[in-house]
């Protein structure tokens, strides 16, 4: 009986409208030093990524939407394509389940388009998960363009997040709580082993396929945003691990895809938070924190109209943000 050669790791990438950064993105990934199957899901983009990615890059499974399905739903088909046998299924009717299990990948990274992997970074990431069994799920460090460390580990949201969010703190002294524990992170500069966390952020994530399975797929609930925090608070409640590796670092552009429908990505981050605080955190959490959101979009509101009176916006922009801050409004008082 013959078998396709298993990968180790099996790459998921999500993207829409990001064509240039894309092809960085597979790049880096095709110059990993392990074995890899790369799965690309194009969410209905319109600059030609879908034409590049088969022209460039045929050794990638590409799946093409019809329309934009949103990230999480999106993720899932992936992962669905990079856990589904190589080896035909007549093939595979007669092999033991250790045969089986072998046609699947050991790990699934979840990479977004505009993130490319240093060298090393996958490697490090795997090395970390073989010696440590009970980790479900570690983040890479992320780093801006040029150079500069980017939040990548978090904590679960919290109300003060929330607060911090919508009202952040002015002046130096206040201004450090922006960026302390307080307000969800943890303290990454200049470290370089490896640390425990609540979740990475999700542009670049390695997840153990038993993990996956016992856990299961993103909620499809969440169209854009916080869709890997619902993910790994699962994870976690499951008993699993999740870490940081500082060794792994990846280049990653932020936002490439939300930059292209702001006021639709405004709402969506606030859709998917205030799910968050519902399904996990109880509804006296979400009724806490719908009120303040219902008072920062006020606050916002107030603070739009000032700087259009002062002539220090232009009128397109003034409709945008208020049409966003109406939209998100609103959600505070679905039931």
């Amino acid at each position: 009986m013959s078998h396709y050669a298993a990968p180790r790791v099996a790459v998921v990438v999500v993207s829409y409208n990001t064509r240039d950064l894309l092809r960085q993105c597979l790049q880096s990934v095709t110059t990993a030093e392990l074995p890899t199957q790369v799965v690309v899901v194009d969410n209905a983009s319109r600059d030609g990524s879908a034409e590049m990615v088969r022209r460039e890059f045929p050794h990638v499974d590409l799946i093409v939407n019809r329309e934009n399905r949103g990230f999480a739903a999106a993720t899932n088909q992936g992962l669905r394509h990079a856990l589904t046998p190589r080896t035909p299924l007549w093939s595979l009717a007669d092999a033991t389940d250790a045969a089986a299990e072998a046609e699947q990948p050991c790990y699934l990274l979840l990479l977004n388009p505009d993130a490319c992997l240093r060298a090393g970074a996958l490697q490090a990431m795997v090395e970390f998960m073989d010696a440590h069994p009970r980790v479900g799920c570690v983040g890479a460090r992320l780093l801006y363009p040029d150079g500069r460390p980017q939040p990548a580990a978090w904590r679960f949201p919290t109300l003060w997040m929330t607060l911090f969010d919508l009202f952040p703190p002015r002046g130096p002294l206040l201004g450090r709580l922006y960026f302390s524990p307080l307000n969800g992170r943890y303290r990454e500069e200049g470290g370089r082993e490896p640390f425990p966390i609540d979740h990475p952020l999700g542009a670049a994530m390695l997840i153990r396929r038993t993990t996956l399975e016992e856990v299961g797929l993103f909620d499809e609930g969440y169209w854009m945003y916080a869709e890997e925090v619902d993910w790994c608070y699962r994870c976690r409640q499951a008993g699993w691990a999740i870490w940081q590796v500082p060794q792994a670092e990846v280049i990653h552009v932020a936002g490439a895809s939300a930059r292209q429908f702001r006021a639709q990505s405004f709402e969506a981050l606030h859709r998917s938070r205030m799910r968050f605080f519902r399904k996990h955190y109880g509804e006296r959490a979400w009724r806490r924190h719908a009120r303040v959101i219902r008072a920062g979009m006020l606050w916002s509101t107030l603070a739009t109209w000032t700087g259009w009176l002062r002539r220090r916006r232009a009128s397109d922009e003034i409709r945008a943000r208020l049409w966003s801050y109406g939209r998100v409004l609103r959600l505070t008082y679905e039931a």
